[in-house]
């Protein structure tokens, strides 16, 4: 177990150090929901009233509504991000020789996971910090706090472990802005980041509203929007878990060494079976 939990040190020093030196990462990364917070929802704040309605027992403005939701952007433009970092590492990066380490493949994509969330975690964490400087507070600091954490990290590890999965399907980096177009857009406005259910369902958009409400990014804002008011956030905290392990499952069965991409090794084999470049 020493030697599992070092190699998992060792992706997650070496993911955080490579941030460290992407300054414009973190600025990239934060660009774009303080654009929804400072514009959108600035523009928008008396035109979007929100009742009240749980989990809130008072009015609220219309950006601290939304604030859980771009917390959420954050999570997810990062757990979609690595897996164009994954797609790149197993092809000509590191994880390429990772993938042949001794060690169970589903731990090194954990390892790889881990690494994600942190990463997703500490953007979040500085997205939270400049909307409080904007203005926009949210109650993180309380007895709700463990809560807070718990679901943060739960849905930074889901949508890190969904960027795994696709990263399985996705052959060349040529793909990847299209996979995406048709993964985060859908994704975040068809859910409650931007608007509750309850007004998709009075404005008669049914279809929007019925899969909103099975998507599970939606829950996983759900689940941080109830922790932070220190309400029961019903059944989303196991539908977050269960599409977590389900996607995982998934990757690890796409990356085993007898289907999909545990083929590269073949690969770089030179086709031949002797070592890369025998081929000639």
């Amino acid at each position: 177990m020493s030697h599992y939990l070092q190699a998992m040190w060792a992706i997650v020093a070496r993911e955080l150090a490579k941030f460290m030196r992407q300054t414009g990462r973190l600025v990239s990364a934060l660009v774009r929901p303080l654009l929804w917070l400072a514009v959108f929802a600035a523009g928008f704040r008396n035109v979007f009233g929100m009742a009240i309605a749980e989990p809130y027992d008072t009015y609220i403005s219309y950006d601290v509504y939304i604030a859980p939701g771009l917390i959420g952007m954050v999570l997810l433009f990062n757990g979609m991000q690595s897996s164009l970092a994954m797609v790149y590492d197993r092809e000509m990066g590191l994880m390429r020789l990772l993938l042949t380490a001794p060690l169970p493949r589903p731990w090194i994509l954990l390892s790889k996971l881990v690494a994600t969330a942190v990463l997703s975690l500490v953007q979040a964490a500085a997205f939270v910090a400049i909307a409080w400087l904007l203005g926009t507070e949210l109650p993180i600091w309380g007895t709700q706090t463990p809560h807070v954490l718990l679901a943060a990290v739960a849905g930074a590890l889901m949508l890190g472990s969904l960027g795994l999965l696709l990263s399985v399907h996705i052959k060349q980096l040529e793909n990847f802005a299209g996979t995406m177009n048709f993964v985060i857009f859908p994704m975040y406005f068809m859910s409650t980041a931007l608007y509750p259910l309850w007004k998709l369902e009075e404005s008669g958009a049914d279809w929007v509203y019925q899969i909103a409400r099975f998507n599970p990014f939606t829950h996983a804002v759900e689940w941080l929007r109830f922790a932070l008011y220190g309400q029961d956030p019903g059944l989303s905290p196991y539908i977050v878990l269960a599409t977590l392990a389900l996607c995982f499952g998934l990757a690890s069965w796409g990356y085993d060494p007898q289907r999909g991409f545990g083929q590269l090794a073949k690969r770089g084999g030179g086709g031949n079976g002797g070592p890369p470049g025998a081929g000639g």
